[in-house]
């Protein structure tokens, strides 16, 4: 519906008369000493039946008043939409770091992601979701993008710390579900693979050797190499392409570190 239809069923479905419009503008123009906010009888019909014609932010101020309804919502009928400031923003100047006002969608789809999780201390595959729907509530896939699925990494999984901590998130993409020759110069080229094995789920390097796929942990971890039978012990849902990580540990985290490095030391010891 064309913005200037909206704004008149607006004030019908209030039952307010263009002539009550008039007076209340009036009232608030002189309560703020401020003539630009009062709305004309001429001026609220010439909003309201020519499409080139557009309320300045004033007069939208006083109809947000007399209508009781938001500025924005008032804003939205002219194309207008306060939510994508900070999409823009980034767009407007993206070499600069910069404080977002609101919480972006991708932080939102990490709250969606956490009330999924049954079983925080284990690493798991997330429930797929469709790339339409029409719950508000749904992850809404980027259709350009290639994750296909999201992996959870458990409290107790500390195979890739600190580069993927213990609590995060991870894009998966399950096209990529086969080990191929790749060159990589540092740890943040490496492929990394999800793999689903008979007792759960895991994260990290891989190397296949024969018939064993081998699981490599990051080196500062100290968390052995776990070797799996191929395909019948593990298989590789597909490679993390994004992560979503914290950069601190929080404290009982920190305390599971120092726990599995003194059990670590202590069995070296003994051998």
């Amino acid at each position: 519906m064309p913005h200037n239809q909206n704004l008149k069923a607006l004030r019908m479905s209030r039952n307010v008369t263009v002539r009550e419009v008039e007076l209340e503008s009036r009232k608030i123009a002189e309560a703020k000493s401020d003539k630009r906010f009062y709305i004309s009888n001429a001026r609220l019909t010439q909003l309201e039946n020519d499409l080139s014609s557009e309320p300045s932010l004033w007069k939208l101020f006083s109809l947000s008043a007399i209508y009781q309804v938001r500025i924005t919502d008032l804003m939205r009928f002219y194309n207008v939409d306060p939510d994508e400031v900070d999409k823009y923003s980034a767009l407007t100047t993206p070499r600069g770091t910069c404080l977002l006002s609101t919480v972006p969608a991708a932080y939102r789809t990490r709250e969606f992601l956490q009330n999924l999780i049954k079983h925080p201390e284990k690493t798991t595959l997330l429930p797929r979701a469709p790339h339409k729907s029409n719950s508000q509530d749904a992850v809404k896939f980027d259709l350009n993008d290639q994750v296909s699925t999201y992996g959870y990494i458990g409290l107790d999984d500390f195979t890739m710390y600190p580069l993927i901590r213990p609590g995060s998130f991870v894009g998966v993409d399950t096209t990529q579900n086969k080990l191929r020759p790749t060159l990589w110069r540092t740890e943040y080229e490496r492929p990394i693979y999800f793999l689903e094995h008979r007792h759960g789920y895991a994260c990290g390097w891989c190397e296949l050797q024969s018939k064993h796929l081998l699981l490599i942990p990051h080196q500062s971890s100290h968390v052995s190499i776990r070797c799996f039978v191929h395909p019948n012990e593990a298989e590789i849902v597909g490679r993390v392409i994004k992560v979503s990580t914290s950069c601190v540990d929080y404290e009982p985290m920190a305390k599971k570190t120092h726990v599995a490095r003194v059990e670590l030391s202590a069995e070296t010891a003994q051998n």
